[in-house]
Formats: structure tokens, sequence, C-alpha cells
């Protein structure tokens, strides 16, 4: 069962520097051959300053998070369930942003299994000079411990 003090434990701000070729091998494992990923040219030419990441790319970021100690739980018993990005501007290659996440919410839902736990987590990148870039919502379902008979 998570602990619902855990809400509002963050982790400090963490940097993920933002390349050109993880953004290729982003969009391509998505299959999305949009050439504003690929084509610095054709990026320029749509009014961006370089290639763009895709719009889920925030999912790939590191933070210092260890959701492990964030939630009290063992990383195993989380599933992912959906996620969520809001932005302020598109995230460029070249890019420097910082990752900070925190515990947003606890709840207890009933699901067709029974009562489950819910954690709700928020990724904030911000860029070098202290702007939002992005916010990310991730919502966790802690699988219940099994029980030995």
């Amino acid at each position: 069962m998570l602990d619902k003090n855990a809400i509002g434990r963050a982790s400090p701000p963490f940097l993920n520097e933002v390349e050109k070729g993880a953004i290729r091998r982003f969009a391509e494992s998505l299959g999305d051959y949009n050439p504003i990923y690929y084509d610095e040219e054709y990026a320029r030419a749509s009014g961006y300053p370089t290639v763009v990441a895709p719009p889920s790319f925030p999912a790939s970021f590191s933070s210092a998070a260890d959701l492990r100690e964030l939630l009290g739980v063992g990383i195993k018993s989380l599933l992912h369930a959906e996620q969520s990005f809001e932005y302020e501007r598109p995230i460029f290659a070249g890019d420097r942003i910082f990752v900070a996440t925190r515990v947003a919410e606890v709840l207890e839902r009933t699901g067709p299994a029974g009562k489950m736990d819910v954690a709700v987590i928020e990724d904030e990148g911000r860029d070098e000079e202290g702007n939002l870039v992005f916010r990310a919502r991730r919502t966790l379902i802690v699988r219940a411990a099994k029980e030995n008979p």
C-alpha cells in the first residue's frame, strides 16, 4: 500500500542533453519518419532552428528520481497506466533540459481485481535559463504483493 505521505516528495533537477541522433532513433522506434525529426534543412524551412523532438520524447529523459524511494515500493510492483505531455515550446536538438520529478497524487481505486493504489508522477523540464519547456504526468498502478498461502 502506498503511503499518502509520498505526495510532494521530489527529486532534484537532472540534466538531459538532447542530441540529434537520439531524436532520430526515438522517431525511428516510433515508426515516424516525418523529416522534421531527421532533416535539419527541412526543420529550418519549417521555421525551427534545428530538428525537433517527437511529442513523446521526454519519456526517454532521465531524472534523479528513484521511484522506489519516492513511493516506498519495489520497481517491479509498478505498472505504467498512462502518460501525457504539455509543452511551452518544442524540444530541439542541442537543448539542455533539467528534469525534476515529484509525486503529485496517491489514490486508492477499485478495479476488476479489487482495490489498487495509484500514483500520479509529474515531471517538469526546464531549460538552462529556468524556463518551463514541458510537463509530463504519469499514472502508475501499484500491483498488490502476492500473498503466500
